[in-house]
C-alpha cells in the first residue's frame, strides 16, 4: 500500500479551534502551513495523483495534558490545502481525499514533540 509521512517543522499545531486571533494573523499562519506542506509533498505528486487517499495529522505533544482531538482540525485543513497546492489532488473534497481526525499520541519521556502528516492511498 502506498503511504508517506511528511515531517512538519512545528512541534504543536499552529492553528486550533480554541484560538481567537485577527483574520490577517490567521491567514498568515494558514499560508505558512500550506506552503510548507506543498513544498514537502510536491515530490509525492506523481505517486498520489489520480488516487483517492487518506490524510491524518499526527501530534506528539511535549506533555501529558488532556487535549481534544478535534482542536488541531484547522491545522489539518490548511495542510490538506497544501496537498492540493502540491498537486496530489485537484481539491480537498471527499471525492479526492479522506481526512481523518487528528491523532494525538501519548506523551513519551525522551520523545521530542513533533507534528507530521500521514498520507495513504485508500
Amino acid at each position: 500500500m502506498l503511504s508517506a509521512e511528511i515531517a512538519l517543522s512545528f512541534t504543536s499545531p499552529p492553528l486550533n479551534l480554541n484560538q481567537r486571533m485577527h483574520w490577517a494573523q490567521k491567514a498568515k499562519i494558514t499560508k505558512a502551513i500550506r506552503d510548507e506542506v506543498a513544498v514537502k509533498a510536491r515530490p509525492l505528486a506523481d505517486q498520489f495523483t489520480g488516487q483517492h487517499f487518506e490524510v491524518t495529522l499526527h501530534w506528539q505533544p511535549r506533555d501529558n495534558r488532556r487535549r481534544d482531538e478535534e482542536n488541531p482540525v484547522p491545522t489539518l485543513k490548511a495542510a490538506c490545502d497544501g496537498l492540493v497546492d502540491a498537486g496530489l489532488a485537484v481539491d480537498d473534497t471527499p471525492a479526492e481525499m479522506r481526512k481523518h481526525m487528528p491523532v494525538i499520541h501519548p506523551h513519551a519521556k525522551g520523545v521530542k514533540p513533533a507534528c507530521w502528516l500521514e498520507v495513504r492511498a485508500a
